[in-house]
């Protein structure tokens, strides 16, 4: 089977979708390497710096292409390429899909990760929340199948964009394989040194803004007066800025550590130092970093919303949303009961196999084979 993916947040982005497009791939082509895979990359340049398995193929524009033609190439290009016409099935990783695909011998999917610019429109310029909409709704419209990233995300591409339920699969996320080996000591103390990280500490990972409500987090450990320190790991963003002023405010300089810059293969070594992870958000279309938790072997904390009672189950300490005093009592809990640190790796451990890249690479390779 000859199956090509839209690659633009494999090759641009770090993080989120970035992580997604390249785990989905990394899944699909260890555990069946005899298809053909095509990574249609819509820029010759500005590639990120990582090593790509010899079985892809990258096809990408012509190099005296317009700058203007190439931002459109991934809209609408990608369907005049010659490789295209080659091609079983073309994934859309991150939303969206070439305009017109329908009409074309090639089979569609697409991944829908969340509706969070509908839902919350408010965190959105206006103009971005309508060309959001309007490209989510086109591919959804021409995608032959639609894989929703959770039940959540699956509820809400019915409820907000019309969508016939038979027409979506769930297929949840894993996480990068980085976090499956146990780091060794020398690493951690050497990645411990690089970030100045203190011996023990709560940690928390993801993009700083205000959905993700970290604010939060620095709030519960400010009431808890817990001793141990605060590192919270992710994109710089004018959010930060409001953290900051709340960490002045209290005099917690020494009790909060915010790390803007780290490198995504010294996160495994993070994790696995903390003592709980905590993800606060008050809304997420999935929370990959629950399971890069449990595969690191550390108790979660989580705020109780029901995409991550999905994802957790039963494996996650759970507080009242956007409640600081919830919050500040689930830390002092277990912090203070290590046996119940115990109980959660061991639940999280378990749970983490639901996340599995061979039971995820099967259940896309079933539903590519259910459309071609």
């Amino acid at each position: 089977m000859n199956i090509g993916f839209d690659a633009k947040r494999y090759f641009y982005n770090l993080s989120g979708l970035g992580n997604y497009s390249r785990n989905i791939v990394s899944y699909l082509t260890e555990n069946y390497p005899n298809n053909d895979y095509f990574l249609f990359k819509p820029n010759i340049s500005n590639t990120l710096n990582f090593t790509l398995d010899n079985k892809l193929k990258i096809i990408e524009p012509e190099i005296n292409n317009f700058s203007f033609k190439n931002s459109l190439w991934r809209t609408k290009g990608v369907l005049k390429e010659a490789d295209f016409k080659k091609l079983d099935v073309f994934h859309g990783l991150s939303n969206e899909l070439p305009i017109g695909i329908y009409k074309t011998s090639v089979k569609s999917v697409l991944s829908v990760h969340d509706l969070i610019f509908i839902r919350f429109a408010e965190l959105y310029k206006f103009i971005d929340r309508k060309i959001y909409t309007w490209k989510i709704k086109k591919s959804c419209h021409e995608a032959d199948k639609i894989i929703a990233i959770s039940e959540q995300t699956k509820t809400d591409i019915v409820d907000f964009l019309n969508v016939k339920p038979e027409k979506i699969e769930v297929v949840y996320q894993g996480c990068n394989s980085f976090f499956f080996s146990k780091v060794e000591e020398f690493e951690k103390k050497k990645v411990q040194k690089k970030y100045s990280l203190p011996k023990d500490y709560i940690l928390n990972v993801g993009t700083i803004e205000p959905r993700k409500n970290a604010l939060l987090l620095v709030k519960a450990v400010f009431h808890s007066k817990i001793k141990i320190p605060l590192v919270i790991v992710g994109k710089n963003t004018t959010y930060t800025k409001e953290i900051q002023l709340y960490i002045a405010e209290k005099q917690m300089q020494k009790r909060v550590i915010i790390l803007n810059d780290v490198s995504f293969q010294d996160l495994p070594a993070i994790y696995q130092g903390a003592k709980i992870f905590v993800y606060p958000s008050y809304f997420e279309g999935f929370g990959i970093p629950i399971v890069e938790a449990f595969n690191s072997k550390i108790p979660v904390i989580a705020s109780d919303i029901s995409i991550f009672k999905e994802v957790a189950a039963d494996a996650a300490v759970f507080f009242e949303n956007n409640n600081v005093e919830s919050l500040s009592e689930k830390l002092i809990f277990l912090l203070n009961n290590k046996q119940e640190q115990l109980k959660f790796v061991n639940l999280g451990i378990k749970r983490a196999e639901f996340f599995m890249g061979d039971k995820i690479s099967k259940d896309l390779m079933n539903i590519y084979k259910s459309i071609v």
